[in-house]
């Protein structure tokens, strides 16, 4: 697909994405790029299909949003060869009709993301002022009160925001495997996700970017390339990314009720 630049978004321009008065309420559309091989957890299997407290991992975040009332639909976006999706969707009755799978997956979960919701809008299936909830599969901690957190402080947010976790510990610059600089940590913000936008903005920030996808890091860095600040909104430490091997253990203790 070729895609060509598109002139920054201007904020005063934003207001056309609200939904106008008495016109029908902006949706929540979850999506969940699950494309990746979870090369660093070094399994057998790509990470998000490997069990963690009873399930598959990929299964805790589409549960959790299948389960939330304010949550319309979900998409999970999956590679075209994927050989363990239709085993979770059918083994899960709860979430016939609420996960529509895309087999649109990319090499990064940049293009994963943005397939998705090139997908998502060649079908209709999202306005322009919808609401897209943009979630890591190896996040299985997310629960229905970060999900309120997020939808109540970014409802009549202008941008949209992120979860997110102000950074605690001591900060290092390393060169070569020694510290050569503190780097000061106030004003610094660990990003999570959800990552949550209005339809139209993201998918502009996204092809507005096409020729530069490596230089996104999330959804949020995205919509900051279009000159705009989204909110950060206070996540969780449970809400992590699973990325390592040792992580899955920490991920079980968080799902299995402690805090």
């Amino acid at each position: 697909m070729n895609f060509q630049a598109t002139p920054p978004i201007q904020p005063a321009s934003l207001s056309s994405l609200k939904p106008a008065a008495g016109a029908r309420a902006a949706r929540h559309l979850a999506l969940i790029p699950a494309a990746g091989v979870g090369a660093r957890m070094e399994v057998q299997m790509p990470k998000q299909y490997m069990a963690l407290a009873g399930k598959p991992m990929l299964r805790h975040a589409l549960d959790t949003f299948a389960a939330h009332t304010r949550i319309d639909h979900i998409y999970i976006v999956v590679s075209a060869e994927d050989a363990y999706i239709d085993e979770i969707m059918a083994a899960a009755p709860a979430l016939q009709g609420r996960v529509t799978v895309l087999r649109a997956g990319g090499p990064t979960r940049q293009e994963s993301v943005r397939n998705g919701l090139l997908a998502i809008t060649a079908a209709q299936d999202a306005e322009a002022d919808d609401w897209i909830l943009v979630h890591d599969a190896a996040r299985p901690g997310l629960n229905a009160a970060l999900i309120d957190r997020l939808l109540d402080e970014l409802q009549d947010d202008p941008v949209g925001g992120l979860l997110a976790l102000p950074l605690v510990d001591t900060i290092k610059r390393s060169n070569q495997g020694r510290s050569q600089l503190t780097v000061p940590r106030a004003d610094l913000w660990a990003a999570q996700t959800p990552q949550m936008f209005r339809s139209a903005l993201l998918l502009r920030a996204f092809t507005q970017a096409a020729a530069q996808l490596d230089a996104i890091t999330d959804d949020a860095s995205a919509i900051e390339m279009l000159g705009l600040q989204p909110k950060l909104v206070a996540g969780s430490p449970r809400n992590f990314k699973v990325t390592l091997a040792h992580d899955a253990a920490l991920a079980e203790f968080f799902l299995k009720g402690n805090e």
